[in-house]
């Protein structure tokens, strides 16, 4: 990932250093587990211990020539311990050493974005009770629909990203797994205690089974959960973008000061910070798909797998970490304007209490295909006004309208057409799904 959008914590699990240290860790502890087991002798682990190096530009130097990234290493950690390098990678093969690291780095990649979620979650759970009764429009389609608050609306980022962590949690679980189990799988030169002992150490657990590589579906898991983070991520990015269009200008990213929104038009404060979240979405999900593709490898393994899983793993824990404290940063910032709720809320003339007017209209009796017709004859006809040249003063309200019509107040009392208009049952029951949303 490019350096714009990379933080240096999660970006460090990633190098080439951490790499070969982990390397390093694992020939180490496999090496101990041989020598508990009688394989190789307590010198050489002495020797390792106390001698056991690398240099990551020499390893690099080696690999140009020899073709070949985990005997380049070895070939570099021998030169620092001698001959009794002999016994590391006694009896193991390359993906032993390659997919027990993944397992790390991944597990400590996925640590990071758990606790960014978290520290998001509380964001929008702050957010939410804050404009817990601030009232807005709720909107389909695009449309006007019925009232809600902007607090409900908050609280439904809570509730996907509560489930996107859950679903990161369980794949984490998933790929921390880790194999020394040797040329495809069948633990003939080395048995499973040291496969055990180097799990053990490293916090994993031995896989069940491997052919050589530790099976790919769990990584797909993964990155299939990254994406579905990523895309609750996105709604909630989206959600700014359409709330700061000047049209609607309900909410806004925060701007700072000095801050510039154009090159060309001074006046622009644009959200751009919502939009970098939206590109960068669209790339961990890309990454989703070729983790999948992985999974399809030949009998025992090929390695078609590793080129890609060498960019798509840093690339999506970085973006999607950078997203989350980006994201965060957002909602913390984000400026929310009540006044053009509640002028949006207006905009349309009562229109908004169609349905409610309708539920009222079906109680009394009537068929609902009656009771439709009567509110939209007076809906469209307010519609009509708004979108055409009728002086303002001239037009009249969707209450207007149906309190003139003698059909519906034989129907309807006064006291029940003031129910059907009233925002009072829109926000009644705000308590019981916030007791829901942020029970845990």
């Amino acid at each position: 990932m490019i350096a714009r959008y990379s933080r240096e914590e999660i970006s460090k699990l990633w190098t080439d250093e951490t790499r070969f240290q982990l390397w390093l860790e694992i020939e180490t502890l496999a090496l101990e587990a041989m020598v508990a087991e009688g394989i190789a002798p307590q010198s050489a682990l002495d020797s390792v211990r106390s001698k056991g190096a690398f240099d990551t530009e020499r390893v690099l130097e080696i690999e140009r020539e020899v073709k070949h990234d985990v005997i380049a290493f070895l070939t570099n950690v021998a030169e620092h311990v001698g001959e009794d390098a002999r016994f590391l990678h006694f009896g193991m093969t390359s993906s032993d050493l390659l997919d027990t690291t993944f397992a790390v780095q991944l597990c400590r990649a996925t640590d990071i974005i758990l606790r960014e979620t978290d520290a998001l979650l509380l964001a929008v759970k702050e957010l939410a009770f804050k404009h817990k009764n601030t009232l807005c429009i709720g909107r389909s389609h695009g449309i006007h629909a019925e009232p809600t608050t902007f607090g409900l609306k908050v609280a439904t980022w809570y509730d996907e990203l509560l489930r996107a962590r859950r679903r990161v949690q369980e794949a984490r679980g998933e790929i921390a797994v880790g194999a020394i189990s040797g040329p495809v799988g069948t633990y003939a030169h080395l048995g499973p205690s040291v496969e055990k002992y180097v799990c053990d150490k490293l916090g994993l657990t031995p896989a069940p089974v491997s052919t050589q590589i530790i099976l790919r579906d769990r990584h797909a898991a993964l990155f299939t959960s990254f994406a579905l983070l990523a895309t609750s991520i996105e709604r909630i990015a989206i959600e700014v973008r359409h709330l700061q269009r000047t049209e609607v200008r309900e909410a806004e990213e925060f701007f700072s000061k000095g801050q510039k929104g154009s090159s060309a038009m001074p006046h622009k404060r644009n959200p751009v910070l919502s939009e970098n979240v939206s590109g960068l979405a669209r790339l961990v999900r890309s990454w989703a798909q070729t983790s999948m593709e992985n999974v399809l490898l030949w009998h025992e393994r090929d390695i078609s797998h590793s080129s890609a899983e060498r960019v798509i793993a840093p690339d999506a824990t970085i973006a999607l970490d950078f997203m989350l404290v980006r994201v965060r940063s957002i909602v913390s910032g984000l400026v929310v304007y009540p006044d053009n709720m509640q002028r949006n809320l207006d905009l349309t003339n009562g229109l908004v209490y169609s349905g409610t007017l309708l539920v009222a209209l079906a109680a009394k009796g009537i068929s609902r295909e009656k009771a439709y017709s009567l509110v939209q004859g007076h809906a469209l006809a307010t519609w009509d006004e708004l979108n055409t040249n009728t002086p303002v003063a001239e037009r009249r309200n969707l209450e207007t309208r149906i309190r003139a019509d003698k059909e519906v107040t034989s129907l309807l009392s006064k006291e029940e057409l003031d129910n059907a208009f009233s925002i009072d049952r829109h926000v009644a029951h705000v308590d019981h799904i916030f007791s829901q949303v942020f029970a845990e």
